[in-house]
């Protein structure tokens, strides 16, 4: 290690897939011998806790999974950013005790960023990294360009693309979000922000990229202070074996599809009753991966099987194909398996991450609002009988290394020569 330990904080929000890049940036930080702290909302202990790092909960209600518009592509924002206001407004008092070297570091998630800028700004020597799991996270005039599930036309001008943005800020997000951030910067002796998106765009010292550059490459309206990293990929169960239920039905046929539509989506019933219908046309095997058992047809066949969980890195080599909606850790786990994905993307980052999934030649997108059996059991033919497909698919996960290019980048945020503020 290089210079005195830093003391690190990790600030982050959401489901799982925002916990675990942040429990790989912590471990790779601790076991750099820098002293890691883990704030996050108190559902995720058992993980952090199981990855030795110290733990500090966060209150948040989790019947914020049951909001008909959590997955609805505008209203989402919206229901997540007020289901994340109470956890918010803990972080001040839970964090600063946590600083208390002469060199200190949050990496924050996007969600949590001004409450880090409100701690550096009272307390010295402290430096905020915003952790960016997906490209979506950076609001770019550059293609792929997507508003919601539609993208962009490549003959729009960037001065049009422009004053697109500064309406999705100016009604869609800064109504919902600027009343409080400007409130908490009132009680704090700090002046308003005009906007979410720039004030977001202004608080990081450093802003971590934690996706590669051929996934997403640099644009030139980007943050100037960048550090591009990998896909911080985590599994909590490195060295779990397939349970025998599931060891029997692999070894009983052909190689299964995969459907999931994320771990946190307690709304997933009509997909997963397409995706049965679908599985029976094709007279194929399936996996249903889900925790929630109640959204899952009752009548399930002999051909498909449900898990509550299994590591996608474990069962992937054994899947015909994924089919997810497209967040950022299950997309980036089936490009290291080399395995063909259909993404029925819902909301938030997804739809981006389709269409730059599409443009590798690795998978296709199927919208959510347009799934029946008939058109997902049609499109999947499509895609896996597709010229190619399994060779550029080998060809992508040819570019993952053994994580030399992560370790780096987390050495770097240490680094004495990154820790002096603006």
């Amino acid at each position: 290690m290089t210079g005195e330990p830093v003391d690190v904080v990790l600030l982050t929000i959401g489901s799982a897939g925002d916990l675990f890049p942040f429990l790989r940036i912590g471990t790779v930080l601790r076991d750099l011998g820098h002293r890691v702290s883990f704030v996050a909302p108190w559902l995720h202990q058992p993980y952090v806790e199981q990855a030795g790092l110290a733990f500090h909960g966060l209150d948040i209600d989790e019947a914020v999974l049951d909001d008909p518009d959590l997955w609805h592509a505008i209203r989402g924002f919206g229901v997540v950013w007020r289901a994340t206001r109470p956890a918010a407004a803990q972080v001040h008092k839970l964090v600063t005790p946590l600083l208390t070297g002469p060199r200190s570091l949050i990496i924050a998630h996007p969600l949590l960023l001004a409450e880090a800028d409100l701690i550096r700004a009272a307390r010295a020597g402290v430096t905020v990294v915003s952790a960016l799991l997906a490209p979506q996270n950076l609001p770019t005039v550059y293609d792929p360009l997507m508003v919601g599930p539609h993208r962009m036309p490549a003959w729009v001008p960037h001065s049009a693309r422009r004053l697109l943005w500064r309406a999705v800020s100016k009604f869609v997000l800064d109504p919902v979000a600027l009343p409080g951030i400007n409130a908490a910067r009132a009680r704090h002796g700090l002046s308003a922000v005009p906007g979410l998106l720039l004030h977001m765009a202004r608080v990081p010292d450093l802003t971590l990229l934690l996706f590669p550059a051929w996934f997403a490459a640099p644009q030139p309206d980007w943050p100037q202070r960048l550090l591009q990293a990998d896909f911080a990929l985590y599994d909590p169960h490195p060295t779990a074996a397939l349970s025998s239920e599931l060891q029997a039905f692999l070894a009983a046929g052909p190689a299964p599809l995969v459907f999931t539509h994320g771990t946190g989506n307690r709304q997933a019933s009509a997909y997963f009753a397409a995706a049965r219908d679908a599985t029976l046309q094709l007279q194929r095997r399936a996996i249903f991966l889900t925790p929630h058992a109640g959204q899952v047809p009752a009548d399930l066949p002999l051909a498909i099987l449900r898990q509550d969980y299994v590591p996608l890195r474990a069962l992937l080599p054994h899947a015909a194909a994924l089919m997810h909606h497209g967040g950022i850790g299950t997309t980036a786990e089936a490009l290291r398996a080399g395995t063909p994905q259909l993404i029925i993307p819902l909301s938030h980052d997804q739809f981006d991450n389709a269409e730059r999934v599409k443009a590798l030649g690795v998978g296709a997108r199927l919208d959510a609002t347009r799934v029946t059996p008939a058109r997902l059991a049609a499109t999947l033919q499509t895609l896996l009988n597709g010229p190619g497909l399994h060779a550029q698919c080998r060809g992508v996960a040819g570019r993952f290394d053994d994580g030399a290019r992560f370790a780096a980048a987390c050495a770097h945020l240490v680094s004495p020569k990154n820790s002096d503020n603006r």
